[in-house]
């Protein structure tokens, strides 16, 4: 087969159209259509099933999809081991982690990382749904979760605590709860899908102690990014990770002596790239900065 047909294949299955797999590799709505006739031309079987409002696989598509997604995800792997320095580390690094940690922990210190490794090109990957490591959809991911694939290299990083919080202008407005039990004259706001949730029980706070606060929550939302956000504009109390509330000093933190969840985080890479400077670089970085925190 045609390697050349085969990745614009890939893209067209990935994109879900002529137009815009073109688009991604820079090349025309006509020639990508050419590329994927003739591949079905050569294999006698039909690819795609062509609907007014895109392209869906068909099963062999599907089935070629799977076989060459692999190929590919194994061929940037040795490629990205081949180029790996003997001197130093170089060369692409891709970084998956929740949106929420990406965003205000770990991206800000990213500067520092770069300065001492100037010839790694890093690229973080913001999503609170696991990427397939072994199918290279990122090299490296920093968990909330202990990895389930038997295949993965994992090393602890730190455990990360919830705090309970509120700004000032909101306890300035609606006062400041005196005691768990107070939360119920308080509105609240809570993971919106906690079956989606970057970590387990994300929703304590509306169990603590045995109540039931689900009444009081006035704003669900499915990203903790924006909680965080929501809980600084004065909508309400939330519970969230000391990674986002440490180093800002406009929260406050209420209730100290209530008993939070403890959050293991992970530093995860697939076995094939056990030797890799690049990762090995970025998860002594990582111990490094987190031991200099007090989560």
């Amino acid at each position: 087969m045609d390697w050349d047909k085969l990745r614009v294949f890939l893209a067209v299955a990935e994109a879900g159209s002529f137009t815009h797999a073109g688009d991604s590799l820079n090349l025309s709505q006509s020639a990508v259509s050419r590329q994927i006739s003739g591949l079905e031309d050569s294999l006698s079987v039909p690819l795609f099933h062509r609907h007014a409002r895109g392209l869906i696989l068909t099963e062999q598509g599907e089935l070629l999809y799977r076989t060459t997604k692999e190929i590919f995800a194994k061929l940037a792997m040795a490629e990205a081991m081949l180029n790996e320095s003997k001197d130093r580390p170089k060369g692409p690094l891709k970084v998956t982690t929740t949106v929420a940690f990406g965003s205000t922990w770990l991206a800000p210190r990213l500067n520092e990382f770069l300065e001492l490794h100037p010839e790694i090109s890093l690229t973080l990957l913001l999503d609170d749904d696991e990427l397939d490591l072994s199918m290279r959809e990122a090299d490296v991911a920093v968990r909330m979760t202990v990895p389930r694939q038997a295949d993965l290299i994992q090393r602890h990083l730190t455990t990360f605590h919830f705090h309970i919080v509120a700004s000032e202008a909101y306890l300035k407005e609606h006062g400041t709860p005196a005691d768990l039990a107070d939360l119920g004259n308080h509105r609240l706001i809570c993971y919106g899908d906690p079956k989606r949730a970057p970590f387990p029980e994300v929703n304590w706070l509306l169990k603590a102690g045995g109540n039931d606060f689900s009444s009081r929550a006035v704003l669900k939302v499915n990203n903790f990014y924006a909680i965080y956000r929501a809980v600084k504009s004065g909508i309400g109390i939330a519970a969230l990770p000391d990674y986002m509330t440490n180093d800002d000093s406009g929260l406050v933190r209420l209730l100290p002596d209530v008993e939070v969840p403890a959050v293991p985080a992970y530093f995860v890479y697939p076995e094939e790239l056990r030797n890799s400077k690049r990762i090995s670089v970025l998860r002594d970085f990582l111990l490094r900065q987190v031991s200099a925190q007090a989560f």
